[in-house]
């Protein structure tokens, strides 16, 4: 597909040969099992039903069930859980408890306010509206005042 170089001759290389080596395993492979018939026969046994027919089949012992081990009267499962239960109950009455201080802190802070507004109200009225002892400017007593230049002579 590509020309070949012209411009120079080829260099002729020797055929290097690899020669495969086998791969041994460290330990060799167990052989499958070969499935072993049992050394007796077990025996045969025939039950005629009612209705005249014939079952055959082998005779086996009843399988004993394992004897249960005594259980404990409650888990460890059941027990955690209500610890969990009385723990969950116990965080929710500290914060039904915070969030009601924190509602009558807050309820507490906007009396505060409202009071300092009326407090602060009252006052600037009163020195709007209340009258003091000294003002500036002329006072005027008609029966017995002489008046002269803004101050009362008696």
């Amino acid at each position: 597909m590509y020309p070949e170089h012209t411009d120079r001759t080829p260099a002729v290389r020797a055929p290097e040969v690899h020669q495969p080596t086998p791969l041994t395993p460290a330990a060799p492979y167990p052989a499958p099992l070969v499935p072993v018939q049992p050394h007796a026969v077990p025996t045969v046994a025939s039950i005629v039903l009612p209705d005249g027919r014939v079952v055959t089949g082998y005779a086996m012992s009843p399988v004993q069930p394992e004897p249960v081990a005594a259980k404990p009267a409650a888990s460890r499962a059941a027990v955690n859980v209500a610890l969990g239960g009385v723990g969950f109950l116990a965080v929710c009455g500290g914060l039904l408890l915070l969030t009601t201080f924190i509602a009558a802190l807050a309820a507490l802070i906007h009396q505060l306010i409202i009071l300092a507004a009326v407090i602060f109200g009252g006052w600037i009225a009163v020195q709007v509206f209340g009258t003091s002892g000294h003002r500036d400017g002329t006072t005027v007593n008609i029966r017995k005042a002489v008046i002269k230049r803004n101050h009362f002579h008696g």
